[in-house]
């Protein structure tokens, strides 16, 4: 069974965060492959999520004037 939540009700228990160790009620609860839940905040998620596929010394050269053709 799914149960789903609104996001935007915060009926949700207060958990802890995982990664910051701050007590929210606005998160997203993982399921390990062992079937242990795991508690990540929104702002962790955006924070991890933010430089995805970006390599470190990634810039945009068009905001430098470099027109690449």
């Amino acid at each position: 069974m799914i149960e789903t939540l609104d996001p935007k009700i915060t009926d949700k228990p207060v958990a802890r965060c995982a990664s910051c160790d701050r007590e929210m009620d606005h998160y997203n609860t993982f399921i390990s492959p062992t079937n242990r839940p795991r508690n990540i905040c929104w702002q962790c998620l955006a924070r991890e999520e933010k430089n995805f596929f970006a390599r470190r010394g990634y810039s945009r050269l068009a905001r430098t004037g470099v027109i690449p053709r």
